[in-house]
């Protein structure tokens, strides 16, 4: 077969035979591979579409079946800062619909990281699938494609419609609230879609004939996650129990109690609903909001059947409820995690990634509806992700990557997926895969007994009885998982190459894998005394330094910090709280002042709030005394800038070395290639110039 047809399993997620001698490549390269995502197939013809990130140019690739050949169906020619999102299909796989540029922040700005005096937006837009200019839709987002050709989406908190084909102006669903997530009907006659009231929450139903819009059983609680039966006949959503105003709210810093939840089923035409199903009241009974955005919290399958994501276990598993209620079947047992799931065609399939049988990876796994046939697709070290089938039901795309190779999409069948996987797009021969690492998995124990997995990347050219300088990484999130290959998420993709590029340079890296990440099961992600409530996890950066000064290949006093997000927060605290271990850092966009800006949370104890800030690195400038290097973009909508500005305010006062790279107009997950390669070139360099000593 044509070499970029084929990529055999042996060849991408084997181990493959590398040199011994370790040959410098530029941070350039290592991060010169494209990230795909967004991948999704059409209900015709065997089409299945992706994005991908070419060092900042975004754009839309396809391929058809039989020979699946990729081919670039946008031209975005610049590293200009607009994301694309939303991928779909029309329902005769001829037009591709997409969104393209960010969220508006608190202020209503759309990210413009260019600081373009032209300004940006956030738009719909469509293209036909042989090519072409595209076309702008309007102003929005989330679109939602119906068989008779509409588009509906959101746009300033209202829903609107459109013509596929742009022949009439859209129109606006003038409902009071902020108006969301749209679903059509399989047939296109009615759009559900969730109507926000602040404290309540309504399933709305718009009817396009009648033009009129009815709410399914109006109540004081919140429903949300609308979705239809196969028959466009009955509506399930889920519904939560309302909460008194003076509740404390947020993840961070509130104190944890269970959020229950219920599965409803309406009468779509009637808009009467009942409650078929209810969680229990436990922790594990709470409400998986992590299944939002990796598969949908429900799912309306074959013979009158949802399949449903829940922890009721202690692990975020799948099961099938009939739509007329009873006990729910357990789908995907085991002490692991379902992380990503879509169905086949038919509806009598699920397939899903989890880490089932191998922790610190992600394999691709089917099951039936009914509990049957559930089967692991391989066992070769790897990472593969986001599994769609494509219209045939025979073939499936997916996402994968290995410890040396990065994502890529792939193909494969139901008949052979054991043993041959298509790649659809080749390597670049100048990415630098035989000179890269293959990371090793450490587990050891925190000062609380808890067993600690991370990721270790050796330098090559290690020699018996040299001491290198070592660097700790924390990912953000915190709902996060560091792997033993690359990331399966364009950031930690990015982390992943600098990991590979800092173990190239001669660092000794430790990927760690703290308390309150996923991966490890709820109780683990959920752990006590986390974040704002005490900083629990902080002792796993603590005893991932003390189990690198252990070994004989690291030098205990150049042990250092870089992290991202929580992993800035995680950084910062690292550092002022103890020093004497970590002798520097660098700290992207971290949280320094839990209560800062009331950002997370409301209604929180007064002594609550002195125990989150007691748990932030403001509380230790004191006795910081290891020199930093602040990475931060200003319009960050995730962690404010202003948590920096504070921080380094405060460690001035204390003459403590400080460096700084701010990036104006760019948000928390850097918009333009150029940021990334420019922030970690800082920190490599800032590194360089505290650890490293001529010679090594």
């Amino acid at each position: 077969m044509k070499r970029q047809a084929l990529l055999c399993a042996a060849v991408l997620l084997i181990v493959m035979p590398r040199a011994n001698a370790q040959k410098p490549f530029t941070l350039e390269q290592v991060m010169s591979a494209p990230f795909p995502a967004n991948l999704t197939s059409a209900k015709q013809n065997n089409r299945v579409a992706w994005t991908m990130n070419q060092a900042g140019r975004r754009n839309i690739w396809a391929a058809e079946g039989p020979g699946f050949t990729a081919r670039q169906i946008t031209k975005y020619n610049q590293d200009d800062g607009q994301e694309l999102s939303g991928l779909g299909f029309s329902a005769d796989s001829n037009t591709i619909v997409y969104v393209r540029g960010g969220g508006k922040n608190t202020a209503g700005q759309v990210p413009n990281a260019l600081s373009n005096p032209a300004g940006t937006e956030q738009a719909v837009w469509t293209v036909a699938w042989s090519g072409g200019e595209p076309k702008r839709i309007d102003a929005g987002h989330s679109p939602d494609i119906s068989s008779r050709g509409m588009i509906a989406y959101a746009k300033d908190g209202q829903i609107w419609i459109a013509p596929l084909d742009g022949a009439e102006k859209p129109q606006q669903l003038v409902v009071r609230g902020q108006d969301l997530d749209p679903h059509w009907s399989p047939d296109g006659s009615r759009l559900a879609f969730v109507s926000e009231r602040n404290d309540h929450a309504f399933i709305g139903v718009y009817d396009v004939a009648a033009k009129a819009v009815q709410f399914v059983a109006p109540s004081v609680d919140s429903d949300g996650d609308p979705a239809w039966s196969l028959d466009g006949r009955r509506i399930a959503f889920v519904r939560r129990p309302a909460e008194a105003r003076d509740a404390p709210h947020g993840y961070f810093i509130a104190p944890d109690k269970p959020h229950p939840w219920a599965v409803w089923v309406a009468d779509a035409a009637a808009g009467t609903a009942k409650e078929i199903w209810h969680t229990s009241a436990t922790p594990q009974g709470s409400f998986p909001y992590m299944a939002e955005d990796t598969g949908g919290v429900i799912n309306s399958v074959a013979n009158n059947q949802l399949v449903i994501a829940s922890e009721e276990d202690g692990w975020q598993h799948l099961y099938a409820l009939s739509i007329d209620g009873g006990v729910p079947k357990l789908l995907t047992p085991g002490d692991c995690e379902v992380e990503q799931w879509s169905f086949t065609p038919d509806k009598k399939t699920i397939l899903f990634n989890s880490n089932c049988n191998d922790v610190d990876r992600r394999h691709l796994w089917s099951v039936d509806i009914n509990g049957d046939h559930l089967s692991q697709w391989e066992k070769l070290n790897g990472i593969k992700w986001s599994p769609v089938a494509l219209s045939d039901g025979k073939a499936v795309a997916y996402l994968g990557s290995g410890e040396t190779v990065p994502a890529t999409p792939l193909l494969t069948t139901f008949a052979d997926h054991a043993t041959v996987n298509q790649a659809l797009m080749p390597l670049s021969r100048d990415f630098p895969a035989d000179f890269l690492v293959e990371p090793q998995q450490v587990k050891f124990k925190s000062g609380d007994g808890l067993e600690i997995h991370g990721q270790l990347f050796l330098p090559k050219d290690a020699k018996p009885g040299e001491k290198r300088p070592a660097l700790v990484f924390l990912h953000g999130g915190p709902m996060r998982q560091m792997l033993l290959g690359w990331h399966y998420m364009y950031y930690y993709s990015n982390s992943y190459a600098m990991n590979q590029y800092l173990a190239n340079r001669g660092y000794i890296v430790l990927a760690l894998n703290y308390r309150s990440g996923i991966g490890y099961g709820r109780a683990f992600r959920e752990a006590q005394g986390r974040a704002g409530r005490g900083a629990a996890e902080y002792q796993d950066v603590v005893a991932a330094g003390k189990y690198l000064q252990s070994r004989s290949d690291v030098d205990a006093k150049r042990i250092g910090l870089w992290g991202g997000s929580y992993g800035g927060y995680l950084t910062a605290l690292g550092l002022g709280r103890n020093s004497d271990l970590f002798a520097a850092g660098v700290d992207l966009h971290g949280v320094h002042d839990w209560p800062t800006d009331n950002w997370d949370g409301k209604n929180i104890p007064a002594e609550l709030t002195k125990l989150a800030h007691d748990s932030s690195p403001v509380t230790s400038v004191n006795t910081w005394k290891s020199p930093v290097l602040f990475i931060h973009g200003d319009d960050d909508r995730n962690v404010y800038f202003t948590q920096t500005v504070d921080l380094v305010s405060r460690l001035r006062e204390n003459g403590v070395e400080i460096e700084q790279l701010v990036f104006p107009d760019d948000v928390h997950d850097f918009l333009l290639h150029r940021n990334w390669l420019a922030a970690y070139h800082a920190a490599s360099d800032f590194f360089d110039r505290h650890f490293k000593t001529p010679g090594n």
